[in-house]
């Protein structure tokens, strides 16, 4: 199926981007991995495809005082580069599972949040990272946490005439540690169940706060703080996450897995990611 007509348009200002964008009948071209599909299927009809990478301010990614700051048209694969990344380590352990190498050199960080597909791994990593998304509109310019911004499966808190600018990651500190894994049908697919993790010890190496983001599993990255659940059940994670799974895990079944298939993948994953989370914390912190 062919797309249905549309104009296409490349300003080279934000303020042009939101002139074009005024009336609702426009759609933000960054990347594209994710909504020339769309449009091929003609799940979209927008009147004009605005083309926003030829914006100076959105084509830059780097270090800043808030945390790693990577602007709406930066290609997946220029941050999988950057060695300023590294700085945040869910980027470089999520990077290699989202799609494959030729649809990361096109797609865009910021266009996978604002696709919001519940299985994608980057609006995950972005909503356990406590990350930051900043968006411009007819009202000016708004900062919303990452779990704020994702609204449902496909949908944000961007309005039709609203552009996402920016993401920004917070920089790993010491005493945090890191995890991430998902399962799916074939590497590159998007994921029957993922779990991304981040855990953060004191100088005694206990414990002080853990979060835990799934995804797959529900119409949208879901995360929850489980400090309890590793400062109560450290040596035996597994029921406890089992019990999690139930809890968070409401997606239906499909041709590729059950809901208590996911159930059961959600448990593992969690159980083991928590653990390798920790112990990266507690080492980093030993290292600090």
């Amino acid at each position: 199926m062919k797309a249905a007509p549309f104009a296409y348009v490349r300003p080279g200002r934000l303020d042009d981007v939101l002139g074009e964008l005024a009336g609702g009948d426009g759609k933000v071209l960054a990347g594209g991995q994710s909504l020339v599909p769309v449009l091929a299927m003609r799940l979209g009809r927008p009147g004009t495809l605005v083309d926003i990478t030829a914006v100076p301010e959105l084509t830059a990614a780097g270090p800043e005082q808030d945390g790693y700051r990577i602007g709406a048209a930066v290609r997946q694969r220029a941050v999988e580069h950057d060695r300023s990344a590294r700085a945040v380590p869910l980027i470089g352990m999520a990077m290699p599972f989202v799609g494959h190498r030729e649809l990361r050199s096109r797609g865009t960080v910021c266009g996978s949040l604002a696709h919001a597909d519940p299985a994608a791994e980057l609006p995950a990593v972005a909503c356990c990272a406590q990350a930051t998304v900043e968006l411009a509109g007819p009202a000016g310019r708004r900062r919303m946490p990452a779990e704020e911004f994702v609204t449902g499966a496909m949908t944000t808190a961007a309005g039709p005439e609203d552009v996402v600018v920016a993401v920004t990651f917070p920089h790993a500190r010491p005493g945090e540690g890191f995890g991430f894994a998902e399962i799916a049908r074939r590497h590159g697919d998007f994921a029957l169940a993922g779990v991304v993790t981040r855990v953060r010890v004191g100088d005694d190496g206990a414990v002080t706060e853990a979060r835990l983001t799934g995804f797959g599993i529900s119409d949208r990255a879901v995360t929850r703080d489980v400090t309890p659940l590793l400062t109560e059940h450290e040596d035996d994670l597994r029921p406890a996450t089992a019990a999690l799974a139930d809890e968070v895990v409401d997606t239906g079944g499909d041709t590729h897995g059950s809901t208590g298939y996911r159930r059961r993948l959600f448990g593992v994953l969690a159980a083991r990611e928590l653990s390798r989370a920790l112990h990266r914390a507690r080492d980093r912190k030993e290292r600090s």
